[in-house]
């Protein structure tokens, strides 16, 4: 950079560039975007206003749903590589709008039905479709079978009105995940109840034929009800596990513990959502992710350390990516998803952090990338026995964690070989 040149504050830049602040941040981490300088004392970030052209084409490729893998391509890759990214993605999206369009159609031919009506406590408006979403994401990491039958609470979905937020979280101790909603109206509050997780997916079947939906907690009741004009739901007797205006109720997990004793991530891995749930799932037994590099990149003495492969890849299927010949996947950083009784699966991704191995429970991880929004997923690992915050830059407001296992260990229904004792 040029130190003549005109640094901007991150506010400043994100305005003339059509970003959020939070996106440039989730960019800087990913190394697509990084700022022309960082203050060492205060963090703060400064950028060039000679970035700005790469930052508009960043937004434009991200508005038009192409990952960051494929992005990366298209802004640092060669020409050809480039058009053969654009050329695949068009055909992904023309796919992907004659399917909506089916969707769409199914819902719009659906009919209603009838009502009622008291005293409310706590109400928050939202809409329908986005409390659906909410759900179909958080329910899946309620707890069941084994665990469900020694926890009954974690069989359940917490559901919390409260700072003006409505929060839906779930966990069965070895995936938290955890999806806010701000809503268009809030009164009341707080409150806190738990509803069984099969009872919460038909209010989510429910809830996404509706435009908006009240959901309303009446003052002594122990129980949720939504409402959409005329149209409403109670929570069936006994679904509704408890009311607490304290902390988490009937026993349920204190989630705010377990978020804020997250450590940093040291590695930041982004990769294809779809492409790594294809590869792990079908996988018997603890699946290993190794995070190495290609024949090209420099950290290939960080991916030898941690177990990763080094070298251009010799065998095995690869997951189909946009540009995706050899030569692309050997010169570009890897992760490589083995065991399990299937052949390794090498990918092209986006790191930051030096090389390593971690090992999963396809059971676990599996749910968890089904449950992303967007083409692509942010791993960020403190350690391979720590939790791992799997996240996306297509909406900051859903979060989940996921414990690791031993990769030594089987992985079975009681949770043996799990790192969190």
């Amino acid at each position: 950079m040029d130190d003549t040149e005109q640094l901007l504050t991150i506010g400043v830049f994100a305005r003339r560039v059509g970003l959020a602040p939070s996106a440039l941040r989730f960019y800087d981490d990913c190394g697509l975007l990084r700022p022309a300088r960082v203050d060492a004392v205060t963090g703060y970030r400064r950028y060039g206003a000679g970035q700005a052209p790469r930052a508009v084409k960043l937004r434009q490729l991200r508005a038009a749903g192409l990952p960051l893998v494929d992005a990366a391509v298209v802004l640092d890759g060669p020409e050809d590589a480039a058009r053969d990214v654009l050329r695949a993605h068009l055909e992904r999206t023309r796919r992907t709008a004659d399917e909506a369009r089916t969707v769409v159609e199914d819902l719009l031919r659906e009919a209603s039905r009838a009502p009622e009506d008291s005293g409310i406590r706590a109400r928050a408006r939202v809409g329908g479709a986005e409390l659906a979403s909410a759900v179909r994401q958080v329910a899946p990491a309620a707890a069941t079978g084994a665990v469900r039958e020694g926890f009954p609470v974690l069989g359940c979905v917490l559901l919390e009105l409260v700072d003006g937020e409505v929060r839906w979280v779930a966990t069965d101790r070895y995936r938290l995940a955890v999806r806010v909603l701000r809503p268009d109206g809030f009164e009341g509050g707080p409150r806190r109840v738990l509803i069984a997780a099969e009872t919460v997916r038909s209010l989510a079947e429910w809830a996404v034929r509706q435009v908006t939906v009240d959901i309303e907690c009446a003052g002594e009741a122990a129980g949720v009800r939504l409402r959409s004009g005329a149209d409403c739901r109670e929570v069936p007797e006994g679904a509704g596990q408890g009311r607490s205006s304290g902390e988490g109720p009937g026993g349920f997990p204190d989630y705010r513990l377990m978020l804020e004793g997250l450590e940093a991530g040291r590695h930041r891995v982004i990769v294809d959502r779809v492409g790594l749930r294809d590869a792990v799932t079908g996988r018997a037994g603890p699946v290993s992710l190794s995070v190495g590099a290609g024949q090209g990149d420099a950290g290939q003495g960080d991916a030898a350390e941690a177990g990763g492969s080094t070298g251009p890849d010799t065998g095995g299927p690869t997951v189909p990516d946009t540009a995706g010949d050899a030569a692309d996947l050997a010169a570009a950083p890897v992760l490589e998803v083995a065991g399990g009784g299937r052949e390794p699966v090498r990918m092209r991704v986006v790191r930051t952090g030096p090389g390593l191995r971690i090992a999963f429970d396809p059971a676990v991880l599996v749910p968890a990338l089904e449950a992303g929004v967007g083409p692509d997923v942010l791993l960020e690992i403190a350690a391979p026995d720590r939790p791992v915050l799997v996240r996306s830059a297509d909406q900051g407001s859903f979060t989940t964690l996921v414990m690791p296992v031993r990769e030594g260990a089987g992985a079975d229904a009681s949770g043996a070989g799990r790192t969190d004792g």
